[in-house]
């Protein structure tokens, strides 16, 4: 204990030892003590000198450290000490009392001897990773320490074995879901550490759900409002989306852009910004570009940018950039953050198009922005800002080109001066005494052109009035004499800047548009400017110039269309030949390239310049050099017949293209006839299987009828009541062809039977009339007619009544309607029989039973018209039923036939489009030996080929 005393301090009896000794001691205690308690004092003693005695420490008690991680992990004091003390000696963060000017370089280099020295065995961190699970805030806190310290002095070979250890990061981030907050802020440092330029780390710790663990941190610590967390959380969530492709799109994909919005709430209080806050916004900005970067591929920015719209983060920008007492700091990065979340975005270009300021009148945000640009008092980089939204504005909008070409012609501008346009603020520009306005407006102005002939020629049309009393001049005019004076006119800054922002503006202007080229070489001193400061010898300063001057004049040639008879292609390739010579032409060209500035400019869309003076070229204009400084060679070198084969080979290909945008006219027409067809075809099967339907469904109700009718068939078997039967039958529709006819044979077995009966009641009659005839008779005849002959002719007659009656009640069994009527007939024929046989009868009696016989003669003959009636009434349903299936086989008919005609009509349109086949394909023969590259579009005729037979095959289906 006494040798304990004196490591800390304390009182001791003899000499002091030196750290060196006494850290050697505290080793050999570390390593052979028993006691744990001794061992862990020895430790705590480590601990106390690691930071004075740094290098000892690492040096001798390194691996007794490691030994006590690997054997004492049941006392977590001792793993406390043990991890505090390698911390020490790894991590180069000493208080500032400790550190010495002249050894900054040596800390360094020892944290990272010490650290590769620890992760020789990768055993080590795979321990150490196992320490940071434990839950015991005295291990897993200084665990998290010293792996951060690792991962900051041999990053990647810690990040190696990290990823190779299982469940290695799963692990770590455990971390951010700790209660206790020191614990889970270290983590999240440490998982800034561990995705530094990692992306497979990155893709796990993304997965591993950071970005919802990290918005909640950023939404509970109270967003932009928020401290240092806050800032920690943002660059971490930098670290995994930064050139991560796959984190960008699981990012967007997880709806998380939608949780960035609340960031951006600002309120209308904005004084007094706190540092922090400053920086939080600034980088939240920051991680918003990340996510819309042009460096990005552009489908993934493309979904970001309209996510960011329709989540209404955009307008939440363009909120912040309107308000008044934002920090220049934060304004700038806005602007930059809202042009790169427009870039290329027609649906974004167009709602900052609607944007406007809060001012009275209400004006353009564009407007507004642009009032800035053109303002040298406002700050260079807000400045500079201001132009890359305007340039990211009208980036792939030909819309918004056009409107602001519009707002300088002379039809749309605003007479009465109550209002500033865009397009008067960028002439102001142009034209203004500061060289950076000049550059400024000259590039925005060129954007507005980019890739657009239409708004070129038009632009022609510009008029500006110089000065009172004098004729308007057009604007190219007033460039080119801006650009002839460019010395003698006094400007606050680079003349050089004036005039490379003017030459990028016309070599803008005149490309691929021969008419703007005729109307700068109509003025007569333009060419001999251009030459005159090519052949010059000027200092280095005016060599960009003289590259800029050569590119103009090549513009000049490669795209003349030899209309001026004194500026033909060959006239000045000869006038470069005498005053200037092809080869210095040349190099005079290649000065622009070679430039460091160009070089730069060419690396990013963004216009980020360290000062004004290095504010030369334009990211754009560095592609359209590129373009154009090959072909401007090959044109100077070529000879008139060259010019003369090149031309016709022109004329020939653009007679080509004429045939080709001709047959693909007639190709997309036929394609929309075939898609007429097809809609044709569909409406005709749809139709058709409509009337299927109903046919089917016709064809239920007539088995449901005939299910009906079978039954009531046999109820009328059984039923005695006729006229209740037939009123039944009439009341069913649909009756089958096969049972129509049956029911005819009926009504035909029925007519006969009735015709047979009607002949029996003739004869019946007549028989009555000669009874009655006899009857008359009787009483003269009474006394010569002997008993025995009246009875001999009774009897016949009653022979003759029984035959009668036995024909009617054979007849009355298969003819169930008469069986009433029959059965009266045989009553009276019974009533009658007795009369006939007595001779005593009076004649008054005799007619009682004629008169009762003819009404009984008369009903039946009713009955027979009744039966008429019906046979004319089944008949009627008959037809009825008939008629409706002539016409569902006609209308059947009539659509077989139209798919026929369908199909044939696209046998023809194959047949149209083989032949136009082997004519393109003969066309593309020609095009290839005359060195065009062809575009092959088999693949859309082969869609479009199988498409037909697709509907072919779906006709004969059918």
């Amino acid at each position: 204990m006494n040798f304990l005393r004196g490591v800390m301090g304390g009182p001791s009896a003899g000499p002091q030892p030196s750290g060196t000794e006494t850290i050697q001691k505290l080793c050999d205690r570390v390593a052979s003590s028993t006691l744990l308690d001794d061992r862990r004092d020895a430790v705590r003693a480590l601990k106390s000198l690691s930071k004075k005695y740094r290098l000892e420490v690492g040096i001798q008690a390194m691996e007794h450290l490691i030994h006590v991680l690997q054997t004492d992990r049941s006392d977590s004091e001792i793993i406390g000490y043990a991890l505090d003390t390698l911390y020490n000696v790894i991590s180069n963060d000493l208080e500032e009392e400790e550190q010495e000017e002249n050894l900054p370089k040596q800390v360094d280099d020892l944290g990272s001897q010490f650290t590769e020295i620890f992760i020789k065995q990768q055993e080590n961190v795979t321990l150490l990773l196992t320490l940071v699970e434990e839950f015991d805030f005295h291990v897993r806190w200084p665990g998290v320490k010293l792996l951060t310290s690792l991962l900051k002095q041999q990053g990647p070979q810690v990040q190696q074995i990290i990823l190779v250890s299982p469940m290695g990061v799963s692990r770590l981030m455990d971390l951010l879901a700790d209660s206790r907050e020191v614990i889970r802020n270290d983590g999240v440092l440490l998982l800034q550490q561990l995705t530094k330029s990692n992306a497979a780390i990155q893709k796990i710790v993304a997965f591993e759900n950071a970005f919802e663990r990290l918005l909640d941190i950023i939404t509970e610590e109270g967003n932009s409002d928020g401290g240092i967390v806050v800032e920690d959380c943002l660059l971490l969530l930098q670290n995994l989306l930064k050139n991560n492709n796959s984190n960008q799109n699981f990012f967007k994909e997880g709806s998380y852009i939608q949780r960035m919005k609340p960031w951006f709430e600002v309120g209308d209080d904005n004084c007094g910004w706190s540092a922090q806050k400053v920086t939080n916004l600034h980088l939240m900005l920051q991680l918003v570009r990340v996510l819309v970067s042009p460096t990005n591929p552009p489908g993934a920015t493309s979904s970001c940018q309209k996510a960011m719209f329709h989540c209404g983060l955009l307008q939440q920008l363009c909120t912040i950039l309107m308000a008044t007492g934002v920090p220049a700091d934060i304004l700038t990065e806005t602007i930059n953050t809202v042009s790169e979340v427009i870039r290329g975005c027609q649906m974004n270009q167009d709602y900052f198009a609607s944007v406007n300021a809060p001012s009275n009148p209400p004006r353009p945000a564009i407007v507004v922005l642009l009032m800035s640009m053109v303002n040298e008092r406002q700050p260079f980089v807000l400045r500079c800002a201001v132009l890359y939204c305007f340039q990211c504005f009208l980036y792939k909008n030909q819309k918004g080109q056009g409107e602001i070409v519009s707002t300088l012609l002379p039809s749309t501008i605003d007479a009465t001066g109550n209002s500033v346009s865009a397009g008067q603020l960028l002439c102001g520009g142009l034209f203004s005494t500061d060289s950076l306005s000049n550059w400024c407006a000259a590039v925005a102005l060129a954007h507005a052109l980019q890739e657009n002939a239409t708004l070129k020629e038009q632009l022609l049309r510009v008029q500006l009035a110089t000065s009172i009393g004098n004729p308007p001049v057009s604007l190219l005019q007033q460039c080119t004499n801006i650009l002839s004076q460019g010395d003698k006119i006094d400007r606050r800054g680079s003349k050089v800047q004036t005039r490379v922002g003017l030459l990028m503006l016309l070599c803008t202007w005149l490309s691929n548009c021969s008419i703007a080229v005729t109307h700068f070489l109509h003025n007569p001193a333009n060419i001999p400017f251009l030459t005159g400061q090519i052949a010059e010898n000027l200092g280095e300063e005016e060599q960009l110039v003289q590259g800029l001057c050569a590119l103009l004049l090549g513009i000049s040639i490669y795209y003349n269309d030899n209309s001026l008879e004194n500026y033909r292609k060959e006239k000045l390739k000869q006038l470069i030949e005498k005053r200037i010579g092809r080869e210095n032409f040349i190099e005079k060209l290649g000065f622009i390239s070679k430039h460091e500035l160009y070089s730069r400019a060419a690396q990013k869309p963004q216009p980020s310049f360290s000062s004004p003076d290095h504010m030369m070229f334009d990211h754009e204009f560095t592609k359209l050099v590129k373009e154009l400084e090959g072909v401007i060679s090959k044109a100077i070198y070529k000879s008139s017949e060259e010019d003369k084969k090149e031309e016709e080979v022109k004329k020939t290909l653009e007679q080509h293209d004429n045939i080709v945008t001709h047959y693909k006219k007639v190709i997309r027409e036929q394609d929309l006839e075939l898609e007429e067809l097809k809609q044709q075809i569909n409406t005709l099967k749809s139709q058709n299987e409509q009337l299927q339907a109903t046919v089917t469904q016709q064809v239920s109700q007539i088995q449901q009828h005939k299910d009906q009718y079978n039954l009531l068939k046999v109820q009328l078997g059984k039923d005695t009541q006729h006229h209740n039967s037939n009123g039944d039958t009439f009341q069913m529709n649909g009756i089958q062809t096969e049972e129509v006819n049956k029911l005819k044979e009926d009504l035909e077995e029925w007519k006969t039977k009735h015709e047979l009966l009607q002949g029996q009641l003739r004869e019946k009659d007549s028989v009555i009339e000669k009874l009655s005839s006899q009857l008359e008779m009787g009483t003269e005849q009474s006394s010569q007619i002997s008993k025995s002959g009246g009875l001999e002719h009774n009897n016949e007659l009653q022979k003759e009544l029984e035959r009668l009656r036995s024909q009617i009640q054979l007849q009355s069994a298969e003819i169930s309607k008469l069986q009433t009527e029959n059965q009266k007939l045989q009553v009276l024929n019974a009533t009658a029989d007795p009369v006939l046989g007595h001779s005593s009868a009076t004649a008054a009696q005799n007619s009682e039973w004629k008169g009762r016989l003819e009404q009984e003669i008369k009903e039946l003959k009713s009955e027979v018209k009744a039966l008429s009636e019906e046979k004319a009434s089944l008949k009627e349903y008959l037809d009825s039923s008939s008629s409706t299936v002539a016409i569902l086989q006609d209308e059947k008919s009539k659509l077989q036939q139209e798919v026929a005609e369908s199909k044939k009509e696209q046998d023809d349109l194959l047949v149209l489009l083989a032949d136009q086949d082997q004519k393109l394909s003969a066309l593309k023969i020609k095009l290839k030996d005359l060195g065009v590259p062809v575009e092959d579009e088999d693949d859309i005729e082969s869609g479009d080929q199988g498409d037909e037979d697709e509907d072919g095959d779906e006709e004969e289906q059918d």
